[in-house]
Formats: structure tokens, C-alpha cells, sequence
């Protein structure tokens, strides 16, 4: 409906008109070698998973930890495993999601903790922690974009130093850590999470196949994998790396090495392998749809220049000490909207420097508040790729993901927002 509503307006209200953009929308999103790798993207990871699954891997990991080791024996410990993944792995967001998701899931199930909080846990790593620790696409972004205002003459000095004093001031990725930290290690469900469905534990696994190995090997591929594609698809510079063409074919690789590396411990015959990975398969369909109209909703947004038009209620009549908090602001709320971190940082950084150049505003300030917006608004909202995978990664409810991990995703940004302010008045 809002992809709808959106190319209605943008063909003034013409039905016919409409439709042919419609059309044209979806031909161009499906054209887009990106956009067809990232919805292979979403299938593979279906299959992976049931595979891990049915290989008894899960069950592996849940004896090893529990039984063996004794490190995950109570609620706070069943999640803080999905936490420290979502910080170590930081050189994709799906990839911390996923692994996050998959590490956690077994856990979840045995204490009774709804998958919810556990997708408010990879949600709330791997935006932000990609955000903190730029060795990754994110930082290529960042460094492209502030090259451009030092180009364009409004500030000078080298891109890294100014991405690197940015990030000291990306608040909202901080508070957003550090409230996770706090709601899982002293068990705390605010709002909608008092109420999240939490899955009946499953009957674990009472043959000899589940084996930790069955698990941690395909997370070992994908993370390693992911690395090295980024590695040569950025000429040797994993900042430059392609993340939807390394995740698209280290997923690849790792199904051809799950094939023979399950065959060789004899975890599943060629036949279960093959049918458990179409019924993975099948039950992301769903997730894959709603990222493909996650990406056209993305389009019309751009189209209609909302980003802008937001932008535009911010003019010189704002006090120098403020702007940084109204860019957060102003930022969080186009990427809320669109869906996108990325595009809100192609939006706003060119606009909120030569604000911050011509209000003599702190101007690495000014830039953190643009990066800390757009990592709250891809944080939670709704039509955000890092949303839908992360839900889809711990076994939630899209919306019920949503739902649950605002009023935490709100409270970081309210402590990012005073911040800010603060932080503008005693710098200006």
C-alpha cells in the first residue's frame, strides 16, 4: 500500500501512469545484481539454518555450552553469547544478525526467553557496532561521502581523521549497546516485551548426531568467508568490499561445505541434506518479499524527495548550539521513514556540514548526530533490511520485532538526544 500510494502521487494521480511505474519500479529493483544477491541472500540463510538444525548442531552447541562447559546456565546467560557475537562480528550487519540469531535461538527456546528480546539483541549490535567499528562498507560510505564536502571546500584535512572524531560522538550506537548490555544482564522487559510469545522449548535431539562441530563450522565459513570476499572484492581494501556480492557467494560455499563436511559425519544422507535445504528455503520466501518491497518503499522515499523535504524545516534561524540535536532528529527520522541508514547519510551529510560551517556549529559533532540518526533509524524501523533480518535470523514476528524493541531503541535516543544538546552548548 505505501509503495502504492507513493507512485500514485508521484504520477499526480494518474491509475495508468501508476501502475507502468509500479511496474518499472520492480523490473529496475529486480535488475539490480544487489538486490537479487541480497533476496538469494535471505533464502540461502533459510537453508543453512534448517540444515544446522536438522544436523543436530543446535543441539551440539545447546550440550556444549550448558552440559559440558556449564557457561549458559540461567536467562542472563542464555543471551549475552548472542551479544558478544553481535560486537566481535562486525564486518557485515546481516552476517551479526544471522550469527547472533543462530547462537541464540537454542538458548531462548530452553529459558523460556521470548525470540523477540533476542532479535532486540542482534538488532541492537549490528547497526551499531558496523557504525562504531568502520573496517567495513559502512566506513567506505563515510569516508566517501565526507571526501566530497572536503572537495567541495567546506573543511579540510584528511576523510579518516574526521570519520574517526565523528565517531567518538556517534551517541545514539553507545547508549543503544549499553542499554542491550543492561536489558539482558539484569533481565529487563519493558512495554511491549512483557507480552512477546516465547517459543515452547523443542524435544532435544536423543541420537548421536548432534555434534557442536555440526554448528560452529558453518558459522566459522560464513564469517571467514565473508571477510575474504570482502577482501578481494575491494582490491585487497576491506573497507572498499562488496557486502551483498561476499554474502551472496560465501553462502554459496558454505552450503557446498555443509554438503560434504554433514555427508562425512554421516549427520544427514544426501537426500535429507537436499530436502531440509528447500524447506529452509521455503520459509524465508516470506522475509524475501518484504525486503524486496522494503527496497521499492526505499526508492519511492528517494523519488519524492522526502529526505529533502524534512531537511528543509532546518534553516539558519536555528541556534548553532542546537543543531546538532535537530539533526539527529531530522536524521532519525528520514531513515525511520525510509529504511535506510545509508541513503539518510547520502542525504544528510552533505546538507548538515555547510549548516555546521555557516552557524560556526562543532562540525564532528554535527556529523555524529547525522551517523547516530541514521543508526536509530535503521535500528527500528519497520522497513529496514537490518529489521527484517534480524527478526528473521531469531525466528520473530517482523512486527513483532518492531514492537517490542522500540521503547529501548527510544530510550538510547532520548539519552543521545540530551547529549547532543549538551555537548552542542558546551562546544559552541
Amino acid at each position: 500500500m505505501a509503495v502504492l500510494v507513493g507512485e500514485f502521487i508521484i504520477a499526480d494521480f494518474h491509475p495508468f501512469a501508476t501502475l507502468i511505474l509500479i511496474l518499472e519500479r520492480f523490473s529496475a529493483l529486480l535488475s539490480e545484481a544487489w538486490v537479487l544477491k541480497t533476496l538469494a541472500f535471505a533464502i540461502m540463510v533459510g537453508s543453512v539454518m534448517a540444515l544446522i538444525e536438522r544436523s543436530g548442531g543446535v543441539d551440539g552447541l545447546v550440550h556444549e555450552l550448558s552440559v559440558k562447559r556449564s557457561w549458559v546456565q540461567s536467562k542472563r546467560g542464555a543471551l549475552m553469547p548472542s551479544f558478544i557475537a553481535g560486537i566481535i562480528v562486525f564486518i557485515e550487519s546481516s552476517i551479526t544478525s544471522l550469527v547472533a540469531g543462530a547462537i541464540g535461538r537454542p538458548f531462548c527456546d530452553r529459558y523460556g526467553i521470548s525470540r523477540a528480546k533476542l532479535a532486540f539483541v542482534c538488532d541492537s549490535t549490528s547497526a551499531p557496532v558496523c557504525s562504531l567499528i568502520p573496517l567495513n562498507g559502512w566506513g567506505a560510505l563515510l569516508l566517501g561521502l565526507i571526501g566530497g564536502q572536503i572537495t567541495a571546500g567546506l573543511i579540510s584535512g584528511e576523510s579518516a581523521t574526521w570519520l574517526i572524531e565523528s565517531i567518538t560522538f556517534n551517541f545514539y550506537a553507545f547508549a543503544a549497546l549499553i542499554v542491550t548490555f543492561i536489558a539482558v544482564w539484569f533481565e529487563i522487559d519493558i512495554g511491549p516485551m512483557r507480552h512477546a510469545t516465547i517459543v515452547p522449548p523443542a524435544i532435544e535431539c536423543e541420537d548421536d548426531r548432534g555434534h557442536v562441530g555440526l554448528f560452529l563450522w558453518p558459522m566459522i565459513w560464513m564469517i571467514g568467508g565473508v571477510v575474504a570476499f570482502m577482501i578481494v572484492t575491494g582490491g585487497g581494501d576491506i573497507i572498499k568490499g562488496s557486502g551483498s556480492t561476499s554474502i551472496f557467494y560465501t553462502l554459496i560455499i558454505t552450503l557446498i561445505l555443509m554438503w560434504g563436511y554433514y555427508g562425512i559425519k554421516k549427520a544427514l544422507t544426501t537426500r535429507e541434506f537436499f530436502s531440509t535445504s528447500w524447506i529452509g528455503a521455503k520459509t524465508m520466501a516470506p522475509i524475501a518479499a518484504i525486503l524486496l518491497f522494503a527496497f521499492a518503499i526505499g526508492g519511492v522515499s528517494s523519488d519524492m524527495e522526502v529526505g529533502r523535504y524534512l531537511a528543509s524545516f532546518i534553516g539558519d534561524y536555528l541556534p548553532a548550539s542546537y543543531l546538532a540535536g535537530a539533526i539527529f532528529v531530522l536524521a532519525a527520522v528520514i531513515a525511520f521513514a525510509t529504511g535506510t541508514s545509508w541513503g539518510t547519510f547520502s542525504i544528510m551529510l552533505p546538507i548538515a556540514v555547510p549548516l555546521a560551517v555557516g552557524l560556526d556549529a562543532p562540525i564532528a559533532l554535527c556529523m555524529g548526530a547525522v551517523i547516530s540518526g541514521g543508526v536509530f533509524g535503521d535500528h527500528c524501523s519497520p522497513i529496514s533490511d537490518t529489521t527484517i533480518i534480524s527478526a528473521m535470523a531469531s525466528g520473530c514476528e517482523v512486527g513483532e520485532h518492531t514492537r517490542t524493541q522500540l521503547p529501548y531503541a527510544l530510550i538510547a535516543a532520548g539519552i543521545s538526544l540530551v547529549l547532543f544538546i549538551l555537548f552542542g552548548i558546551a562546544l559552541v
